[in-house]
């Protein structure tokens, strides 16, 4: 790993519910290893593609651009939701997860090896 090389998480944060009840929702599903450019670029792709369920009936859409991501504010009739499409450097404690090796499969999907066998807790 080079010195400008590190882990991020993009993280999507998005406005959910309605009116008054509206509420921030967040996930971070992945992490990437780059620069920090390197790694920005799937939030931008994601931010730029994005349709957003809300608001019904969107007025205007605003695609901005800061130093950790790019938020994505709909204006609707009413209300307003934003998505913020960012990336973060895990801090200490908080390493990448494993990959888990992927499954072997037969032509229709189903695993050779069933996940419970050999496991010692089934009895």
């Amino acid at each position: 790993m080079t010195a400008s090389s590190a882990t991020w998480g993009p993280v999507v944060g998005t406005t959910v519910g309605p009116g008054g009840g509206k509420r921030m929702e967040a996930s971070a599903p992945v992490y990437v290893t780059g620069t920090r450019e390197e790694a920005l670029a799937g939030p931008e792709r994601r931010a730029r593609a994005s349709a957003p369920g809300r608001p019904r009936g969107p007025r205007r859409r605003r695609f901005l651009r800061r130093t950790d991501g790019f938020p994505l504010v709909v204006d609707g009739a009413w209300p307003s939701y934003v998505t913020r499409f960012t990336v973060a450097e895990p801090v200490e404690g908080s390493p990448a997860p494993e990959a888990k090796p992927p499954v072997e499969r037969f032509d229709d999907g189903v695993p050779v090896r069933p996940a419970w066998l050999g496991r010692s807790d089934l009895g």
